[in-house]
């Protein structure tokens, strides 16, 4: 469902599971090391504790960052009950920025489209500017359940 929603670039390729909880624990350094030498666009995929399934295709590896980074072509994403997908809206270039201890998605006035916490524990989506979105999930915080993250092959 999400495929006419890819940049042409990537449409046609592919993917492949880098990381997944199920298999390589809860951590967002794992996560952070299981992209350290990529290069391509991943999409990451999280579903919470209820089975609401959200997340984001960004057009560049996820990583630790001191400042935002990404592209216009960074969107995020919700099955709720059908797919919804939230371009960039071209207001800020809040795309992404992670540390050890939060990942964040999309941002402006202090919310943030999607956050998810160092241990991959809990997380967040608030509309914010970045993405003119609604909240992926269906409480403005949740616990997660899974993480998967996919890159080209």
């Amino acid at each position: 469902q999400l495929a006419p929603h890819l940049p042409p670039r990537v449409t046609g390729h592919p993917w492949i599971l880098l990381y997944c909880t199920a298999r390589d624990g809860f951590s967002l350094r794992s996560m952070y090391r299981s992209m350290d030498k990529l290069s391509s666009p991943v999409l990451l995929a999280v579903r919470e504790t209820s089975g609401q399934t959200f997340g984001a295709f960004s057009s560049t590896a996820i990583r630790l960052s001191r400042c935002f980074y990404g592209t216009g072509e960074t969107f995020l994403f919700s099955f709720a009950p059908e797919l919804k997908v939230f371009k960039w809206t071209g207001s800020n270039t809040f795309f992404m920025k992670g540390d050890a201890d939060l990942l964040v998605l999309g941002g402006g006035r202090g919310k943030f489209g999607l956050w998810l916490d160092g241990d991959l524990y809990h997380g967040g989506s608030d509309p914010c500017e970045t993405f003119g979105n609604e909240s992926l999930a269906p409480h403005e915080q949740f616990f997660i359940r899974d993480v998967e993250v996919w890159a080209l092959a």
